[in-house]
């Protein structure tokens, strides 16, 4: 049986440097050419007739006759008894006729030889002169060509030849300082990892027991929970070789291109083992194959076949590691996920309140925060917010400080920070009507109202009728903790406070407006997924409906149905109508209630614009609103700001459904 073992991978593979000589080559090539013509100079000159030996009388002969003649002398030193030596040649029926000239100088041919015209003082290095001179141009054209067109020619070739190469950089230690400490609020996760850590500087204490390290993590979370900055704190920590590359990289236009450059990485790493290899955004590679546009040869099928064999192929070697990141699991190909390619899967999640809170200690570390600044609230009050969303926070806190001539940040700072990465920057200076402000005011004041009413509903944290990104105006609501599980009639309480506003309007106006745009999503989303995906319908019962509604060409299959029937349907939108119907009548019926307080609430508004929760609270129980010494003395929040803004957002950009109610489950399609 012949061996199995295939050859390696460059073995067979051209070289840019066999298809074109080297520079040394080329000076060969030079020098030759040099000593052919030099030759060829020498056997010219050779080939000619041999000179005529005259003498003096001879000479003067030609000269007086009317001969042309041509030639060089070279004069003796003074006081010397050497000769003087002239070597020319005379023109007789248009054909040359050398000669040479060999005596002692007298006076009178002295002055007679040195009249002769045409002849100058002999160099000697005048043949040498002579045949750089002539050789001069072909060296220009010999130089032209080569700077002009056998650099281009080598650097396309080198190009052509390189286009398969890989594009991983390997990472230096003394360029990357990131370490687990840098690393906050995924203790879980680290732990996990460091387990890489451990296996490359003592391999003996895992293989003594048999035990073998997991050839590849696979990182899954949201986006901005820090998997690429945990892979830069695990080279940090590492003494191996450690390299990056995105999966994008390895996609061209070309056909092959993609599987060439997983096939030179791997050649790579194996030459620097034990060694680790992070994929940042596999899923640009590691989609399922056999679905979409793209057929059997697609370009994407070919790198994954790729590198699914480098992974655990005939040809592994032990001691590379991989290391890979995504957002978008659920579109990964089964093989890639398997063990023996990547064993074990790591969870990323959004950080938790103590998380939330070291994350901000961390990047604390490189702003100056005043004494005052207590991040333990700023943590309370962000749930649902990712590592990356914290490090934009305490930036921007930096930012607003600077722009206020403040020597440290405050809580002030902090607070609005938070609201602006959030829902947007305030916009005071939109032009708004007395009517436009009244009716927001209005509006926030019926979502406000209910919020305080409702026993189920989050704790108001404060509503205010700035205009703040795409709203007019906004009602924030806080929970007293992390929010991991909801329950129904949480829900049916939070669809009637989003519907508190269209009916403040309409008791307002006697018209309704497309202030309850984002309203009417949301609720709509939220009764729809209580319908379809939590079982929270009586009728409907505990059944999932419409698992077929999934995203296109994401490796799913493309011509699937609803798995539910028309009937059903008719059912669920029934079902969606009323549980929405049923939380606008009981919003309806406290208002009319307590039109009184509405309207006290939104007269407050109009000439405050933003009101704590607590006050807004005080007016629903007695009745009375005490206004602040100053806009300013409203007190920083105690809890979790994870309000939903309330207010008429475009559809694009209304926040998800649970955004900032810290539910893990997605919202309704």
């Amino acid at each position: 049986m012949a061996d199995s073992k295939p050859p390696k991978i460059n073995e067979n593979k051209p070289n840019s440097e066999e298809r074109f000589p080297n520079p040394r080559t080329w000076m060969l090539w030079a020098l030759g050419i040099f000593m052919v013509v030099m030759l060829f100079q020498m056997g010219s000159s050779a080939g000619q007739d041999s000179a005529q030996k005259v003498n003096y009388e001879v000479l003067q002969g030609w000269i007086n006759s009317g001969a042309e003649i041509k030639g060089s002398i070279e004069y003796p030193p003074p006081n010397s008894s050497a000769l003087c030596t002239i070597t020319g040649y005379r023109v007789e029926n248009g054909k040359r006729i050398p000669f040479e000239f060999e005596d002692k100088l007298i006076e009178g041919r002295e002055k007679f030889l040195i009249e002769i015209a045409g002849f100058q003082p002999k160099n000697k290095s005048t043949l040498l002169t002579a045949f750089l001179i002539q050789l001069l141009p072909i060296l220009l054209i010999f130089l032209l060509i080569w700077f002009v067109l056998i650099r281009q020619i080598r650097s396309a070739g080198k190009g052509a030849m390189s286009f398969g190469k890989s594009k991983a950089k390997m990472l230096n230690k003394d360029k990357n300082k990131t370490t687990f400490k840098d690393v906050a609020g995924v203790e879980e996760a680290c732990e996990e990892v460091s387990e890489l850590v451990d296996y490359l500087k003592d391999p003996k204490k895992f293989q003594k027991l048999g035990g073998k390290i997991p050839k590849g993590i696979l990182m899954v979370g949201p986006p901005g929970t820090g998997k690429t900055l945990l892979a830069r704190a695990i080279a940090g920590e590492a003494d191996a070789g450690f390299f990056s590359i995105s999966g994008s990289d390895f996609v061209e236009m070309f056909v092959g291109v993609g599987a060439s450059r997983v096939r030179d990485m791997f050649e790579q790493a194996r030459k620097s083992t034990p060694c680790l290899v992070f994929i940042d955004e596999i899923d640009a590679v590691g989609r399922s194959r056999g679905h979409g546009l793209g057929g059997g040869n697609d370009e994407r099928e070919q790198t994954l076949n790729a590198l699914l064999v480098e992974m655990d192929g005939f040809d592994t070697q032990d001691g590379i590691i991989i290391i890979a990141a995504t957002n978008r699991p659920d579109v990964l190909d089964p093989a890639l996920l398997r063990p023996g390619r990547f064993d074990r899967q790591l969870t990323v999640n959004l950080p938790d309140v103590r998380g939330r809170e070291e994350i901000l200690k961390v990047h604390a570390k490189k702003v100056k925060l005043s004494k005052a600044a207590d991040l333990s609230v700023i943590a309370r009050g962000t749930p649902g917010f990712s590592g990356a969303e914290l490090a934009n926070l305490l930036n921007e806190a930096a930012l607003l400080a600077a722009r206020s001539n403040k020597k440290s940040i405050g809580m002030i700072e902090l607070e609005e920070a938070r609201d602006k990465v959030r829902w947007g920057r305030e916009r005071r200076s939109l032009a708004m009507t007395d009517e436009d402000k009244k009716i927001t005011a209005w509006h926030e004041a019926g979502h406000a109202i209910i919020n305080v009413l409702l026993e189920k509903c989050h704790p108001l944290h404060k509503v205010t009728i700035i205009p703040r990104g795409q709203a007019l105006g906004a009602t924030m609501s806080l929970p007293k903790d992390d929010v991991l599980n909801r329950q129904s009639q949480e829900m049916c309480d939070t669809i009637a406070m989003t519907m508190g506003g269209r009916i403040a309007e309409e008791l307002l106006t006697g018209d309704i407006s497309t202030g309850a745009a984002g309203d009417i999503q949301q609720a709509t989303n939220m009764a729809r997924a209580m319908v379809t995906q939590w079982g929270m319908s009586e009728k409907l019962g505990m059944v999932l409906y419409g698992e077929g509604d999934e995203y296109v060409f994401l490796g799913k299959e493309l011509a699937q149905g609803k798995t539910y029937s028309e009937q059903t349907a008719q059912e669920i939108d029934t079902e969606v109508r009323r549980l929405v119907d049923e939380g606008y009548q009981r919003a309806s019926k406290l208002i009319k209630e307590n039109r009184d307080k509405l309207e006290l609430i939104a007269n407050a508004l109009l000439e405050y614009e933003t009101l704590d929760g607590k006050q807004v609270e005080d007016i629903v129980r007695t009745g009375k609103f005490n206004p602040p010494e100053s806009p300013k003395d409203v007190d920083p929040p105690t809890g979790a700001n994870a309000a939903t803004p309330t207010a008429d957002l475009p559809k694009k950009d209304k926040p998800r459904l649970d955004d900032g109610l810290g539910d893990p489950a997605p919202a309704a399609p």
